[in-house]
């Protein structure tokens, strides 16, 4: 028996669309796929890591080279004197201006502060920074007096006098802070920071360690016992990095090593000697002990040296303050 129909039902019940030729459900549409230059460049989390890198490298390069070019004028006998020291002491600056350029595009890139990538601006040469000043005087002193303590090493004589010993303590000062800088952040800087995201904290430090005593290689006098030596620095200073937060430690620390060397001790630092040193020191025995034309970096005692400083930073540092301190993620690269 049919049973009436409420007309309000009727009138409530959706209407049902027209058919219409040819039209699909829009389930069944296929997500737009990437063009293919859009596959080469770009991945879930934006531009691929490799390509980053490559830029943060390229253009570090290149602005470095096209400074060194504009700047060739300035130095018509770079071999002369102090002519030689000044154009040293620009090469370190226009290097160090070449990875804060990079530095800043990356940023824009990937839309972050600048200040992330290990140097955060409020930070700058203050209390990190004479902090690790203390510990690289120290950590070079210690290991030269190790030295001197077995018979290899002898300070030596003061050699400079007067004004001068300003001048240059005042002038090597200022060398090595744009050393540590640029060597700092362009190793431990951006590099370990968008490399940590993907391969893991450590992973990172050991390669750009690796990298950072492989670079020494370059130097004329340099060799492999050294180039080992500047690569375990390299990873102390990562370690620093982790525990502190910042590379203003590390740049405290690889600046007043380095001015230890060469200006107040006067040995040689990873093959190079230089002119305006305080003291007159006599290295003797063998190279494994002494380092050699090297100098203490190739030295087997900064095994000893190194590990004091890591068990001694281990125990005053002990919260890991980096900002990337995370597993490592299964992206391509």
């Amino acid at each position: 028996m049919n049973q009436p129909v409420d007309p309000d039902v009727l009138s409530s019940a959706p209407a049902e669309p027209p058919p219409h030729e040819g039209s699909r459900d829009s389930s069944t549409l296929a997500a737009p796929q990437p063009s293919f230059p859009e596959r080469i460049f770009r991945d879930a989390d934006g531009v691929r890591l490799g390509w980053r890198l490559f830029l943060f490298f390229a253009l570090t390069f290149a602005v470095a080279r096209m400074l060194g070019w504009l700047g060739q004028s300035f130095f018509v006998d770079p071999l002369r004197g102090g002519l030689r020291l000044w154009q040293e002491f620009y090469e370190e600056a226009i290097s160090l201006a070449g990875v804060g350029v990079a530095a800043l595009a990356l940023a824009r890139l990937e839309n972050r502060p600048v200040d992330v990538y290990g140097l955060p601006r409020r930070q700058a040469f203050g209390t990190k920074f004479w902090a690790g000043a203390v510990w690289g005087f120290g950590g070079i002193s210690a290991l030269l007096l190790l030295m001197h303590t077995v018979h290899v090493f002898d300070f030596g004589d003061i050699v400079l006098h007067g004004p001068r010993v300003l001048r240059f303590a005042a002038f090597w000062g200022a060398y090595f802070v744009l050393v540590g800088l640029f060597e700092e952040f362009l190793f431990r800087g951006y590099f370990q920071f968008a490399l940590s995201e993907r391969a893991g904290f450590w992973p990172t430090a050991i390669l750009g360690s690796m990298m950072f005593g492989g670079v020494h290689l370059l130097n004329t006098d340099e060799n492999a016992a050294g180039a080992f030596g500047a690569g375990l620095i390299g990873l102390f200073l990562c370690f620093t990095l982790l525990r502190t937060g910042t590379l203003w430690f590390a740049v405290g620390f690889h600046a007043a090593w380095d001015w230890g060397e060469t200006f107040l001790y006067a040995v040689p630092n990873s093959g190079t000697t230089e002119p305006g040193h305080l003291l007159s020191p006599t290295l003797r025995g063998p190279t494994w002990l002494t380092g050699g034309i090297v100098g203490p970096e190739a030295s087997a005692l900064l095994l000893i040296v190194m590990a004091a400083l890591w068990v001694a930073f281990d125990r005053t540092h002990r919260v890991a303050r980096y900002p990337v301190v995370i597993a490592p993620k299964h992206h391509q690269v």
